[in-house]
């Protein structure tokens, strides 16, 4: 028999699930229909979209309403958002994601960073693609270069987050090895034994320039201390080894685990607790200048000594894991999040209480004085939800948190659409000065989709067999809807219909579980039910592997083109991202083209087994040029020759831009794939991403050298700037983002041109050069000119040209000179500097 809870007012501590529910109400055991909302309608009524590949968002997004078409247009938004940074980085990695738009020199393997992992997987345990999911929660332990302690993070607590939505175990068990891993790697890194706490500077929380490290003779990582931050989320990952070890058996390491937590949380409690300003802050690890002293919190020595403020957003994270103790008076540090004489503004909060001696809202990047970064503003409305669901107070309130929240909700604005990038001014919402173009752009660095679920909505994810929600929403809401959210296997729906007009199932709150309404209740409050465990999922197939994609350091697979604009080069063709925005470019186009029709093939180095190809179609729809193509025909290279695929199902039926076009086939093993691209009268074409799917396990066929005669090459230059490197001219990376360090370039060179050169080792056969220059606008530009030569054997001389494209050097594109083909051993590229500026090249590649 289904049934419901007694409803409790928000602020009930959490109770076992025996406790909390109760015989309160009799619920139809008869079916609902399996989904509620029509989530194509729904994303219908929005008319910001990037990426309208609906069939994608059907299958693995929750749906959602309410009557703020505000809070509905940011929530799709941001699943939008989660598309752009979805990276597939290579066919043993898989998936992952990345933080900035652009890969910046700081990140990790494919472009991800360690700092807002915590709020992705929040983000992300709600996507219904246990692929993805899976793949991104092992990216940080088993792809190289990954980077799990870069920065500040939560993984164990995000991996027992993401248990507690999904109950997948077999997933929990395969990490728990890497949450033990990270926490011992923490302990060895920064854990301080005589001090009992863990230690580390504010540029490492994500945080730079804060009223600490300013304090400092360096304003970026000083004031290494004791931080509410790190030393919170490694208690929350103690708490989460602690419970995962209890559910696998190891109750001897769940008890181990457990008390490290103990210990931990009462340090946090005995020395970042200030009573008198009843705050969590910083604690100083080191003496510093101006009188700061070791172990002394924010302001209790130096220039501000005595100064009653000093308070920042951090000081609420030890909510964000439940770590202070009940009844202890911690509360009454929110008594001032609402205040605007402290953290509250029109586009905050504020990072910095208002009122603090170095409080500055700053022009420019990065600055965590006074600023509003939704990284902190996700944190808060985390923590300050979980104080309203799992402690006894009075001091803040489920109205005070929806306030919180649409403000939230509405500094995530630029241009009338829903937008964020790294921080917003706290009084007028602009993201100038930290809205860096190619960079900065729909910043993956927060969540939002988690606040509307757990928050709003109030679905309070758990370990057991019960389902608890708790809606913070307004109570003048007349309905909202959270539907086809995959929870504990089964398909969940809550719903808030106040009279039963908008969902035709009757009034009030309830939740439904695979199409059956499980409980009910007349008024917004506490709802909790039993749910049963969902059937075990047959165990999945082994996945298809993303076979085109190439991020570098690998000769295969190779991209060859038929034509490509300068500046939307092929390379960003199998990089792994898509999104079909002008700007910031992520495009293959035929913008300039001669051709009738254009060819893009993709050739594996070996025999392959194939079944699915993706086109990630463009059309600028008025913002630019490109248009989808009339059709497109798929071939496989099979035996000798090509042949056309026919039986074959496409979805859509005919292309479409801004969408995956989908073919579907009979496996089919071949060695190359290429698809014929046929444009409308007088457009172009274009492709943000081509995927092709098949088994990873390579054919009997040797791999064939690679067709970049650079690829092997060892490369010189006549000078190479300190931080750059010229060994990256030619490991099949291409990167013309300014915070990119794929790249050569002769900053610093004495000379008014310098040469990159590579040596084959043994005569080849050259009759191409693709240069692709590297530029910032600024310091290294496009060269006046370049001239390539060839080693004949005793002296370089000028190498035969018949072509350029484009005629004149351009940076930040791919510059291809075609030549009359020659034997030779080496090339060289002459650069003549446009000085003051200097050259640079990301890549060069030589092709027979």
């Amino acid at each position: 028999m289904a049934i419901a809870s007694a409803r409790v007012a928000p602020g009930t501590v959490r109770c076992r699930i025996v406790l909390c529910l109760t015989l309160a109400l009799i619920v139809s055991p008869t079916p609902a229909r399996a989904q509620i909302l029509d989530k194509r309608a729904l994303f219908a009524r929005q008319s910001w979209w990037d990426n309208r590949d609906w069939n994608w968002f059907v299958a693995r997004i929750p749906a959602f309403e309410s009557p703020d078409s505000t809070i509905d247009a940011t929530y799709y938004y941001r699943w939008e958002l989660v598309t752009k940074h979805l990276t597939y980085g290579s066919a043993r990695s898989g998936y992952t994601f990345t933080e900035f738009i652009d890969r910046p020199f700081w990140s990790g393997a494919y472009g991800a960073i360690s700092c807002p992992l915590g709020h992705q997987f929040a983000e992300l345990r709600w996507l219904n693609d246990r692929e993805i999911v899976s793949d991104f929660a092992r990216y940080w332990f088993e792809t190289p270069g990954a980077q799990p302690r870069s920065y500040s993070n939560w993984y164990g607590a995000a991996m027992w987050g993401l248990y507690e939505v999904t109950r997948d175990s077999a997933l929990l068990r395969r990490v728990l090895p890497y949450m033990k891993r990270q926490d011992s790697g923490w302990t060895a890194e920064h854990w301080d034994a005589a001090h009992r706490m863990f230690r580390w500077d504010g540029l490492h929380d994500g945080m730079e320039r804060n009223i600490n490290s300013r304090q400092t003779d360096d304003i970026d990582e000083g004031a290494e201390g004791y931080r509410p931050t790190l030393n919170s989320y490694l208690y929350g990952d103690a708490r989460a080894i602690a419970r995962a070890s209890a559910l696998f058996g190891d109750t001897a390491g769940a008890r181990a685990y457990d008390a490290r937590a103990d210990s931990l949380r009462r340090r946090v409690q005995d020395e970042l607790w200030d009573r008198r300003r009843e705050f969590f802050l910083h604690q100083f690890a080191h003496d510093e200048k101006g009188g700061v002293r070791a172990l002394t919190r924010t302001y209790e020595s130096g220039t501000h000594a005595g100064d009653p403020h000093g308070r920042e957003l951090i000081g609420y994270v030890p909510w964000q894991f439940d770590l202070p103790e009940q009844g202890k008076g911690y509360e009454r540090a929110w008594r001032l999040l609402m205040d605007t004489a402290y953290f509250l503004a029109p586009f905050g909060p504020t990072t910095v209480e208002r009122h603090d001696p170095q409080f500055v809202i700053s022009p420019r990047c990065c600055w965590w004085s006074g600023n509003s970064w939704p990284y902190a503003t996700t944190q808060t409305l985390d923590a300050m939800a979980n104080l309203l669901n799992d402690y006894r107070q009075t001091v803040v309130s489920a109205d005070a948190w929806m306030r919180l929240f649409a403000i939230y909700t509405h500094t995530q604005r630029k241009d009338g659409r829903p937008y964020v990038a790294e921080a917003a001014n706290p009084d007028n919402g602009s993201w100038s000065g930290h809205d860096a173009p190619y960079h900065s752009e729909h910043y993956f660095h927060s969540a939002y989709v988690n606040l509307v679920i757990t928050g709003v909505v109030g679905l309070r994810p758990r370990a057991d067999d019960s389902v608890v929600v708790n809606p913070l929403a307004p109570r003048s809401w007349d309905y909202f809807a959270l539907d086809d959210v995959r929870y504990h296997g089964r398909a969940l729906s809550v719903l808030w219909d106040s009279d039963g007009s908008r969902y035709g199932r009757g009034a009030g709150l309830m939740i439904v579980a695979d199409g059956r309404v499980i409980a009910r209740a007349p008024r917004l409050g506490r709802l909790a039910a039993y749910l049963a465990p969902a059937t075990p999922a047959a165990p999945e197939l082994a996945p298809l592997v993303n076979l085109a994609v190439n991020n570098g350091h690998a000769a295969y697979p190779w991209t060859d083109v038929s034509y490509a604009a300068p500046e939307n080069p092929p390379t960003y063709l199998v990089d792994g991202n898509y999104w079909y925005h002008v700007v910031p470019p992520n495009r293959w186009t035929t913008i300039g083209s001669p051709n009738e029709r254009d060819t893009v093939t993709v050739d594996f180095g070996s025999a392959r087994r194939v079944q699915r190809v993706a086109l990630y179609v463009l059309d600028d729809r008025g913002l630019g040029p490109v248009r989808a193509p009339v059709r497109y025909d798929l071939d496989l290279w099979v035996g000798d020759r090509w042949q056309r695929v026919v039986a074959a199902k496409r979805a859509p039926a005919r292309p479409e831009g801004h969408r995956a076009n989908v073919v579907s086939f009979a496996p089919t093993t071949t060695s190359r794939v290429r698809i014929v691209l046929v444009p409308r009268a007088g457009a172009p074409v274009g492709l943000s991403e081509l995927a092709i799917w098949g088994s990873d396990s390579p054919g009997v066929t040797a791999v064939p050298p690679a067709r970049d005669l650079a690829f092997d090459a060892r490369p010189s230059a006549s000078y190479t700037a300190p931080d750059d490197r010229v060994e990256q001219v030619n490991d099949l990376q291409v990167a013309f983002t300014r915070y990119s360090r794929n790249r050569w370039t002769a900053l610093g060179t004495p000379n008014a041109s310098d040469w990159v050169e590579l040596d084959f080792g043994e005569p080849k056969s050259v009759r191409m050069v693709e240069l692709y220059l590297w530029g910032d606008g600024d310091r290294v530009k496009a060269p006046k000119s370049y001239t390539i030569q060839f080693w004949d054997g005793s002296v370089w001389r000028d190498a035969p040209i018949v072509s350029r494209v484009p005629a004149r050097p351009l940076a930040s594109a791919r510059n291809v000179v075609t030549l009359e083909s020659f034997r030779t051993s080496g090339i060289r590229v002459v650069l003549e500097h446009d000085l003051p500026a200097v050259s640079g090249i990301t890549e060069l590649i030589v092709l027979p």
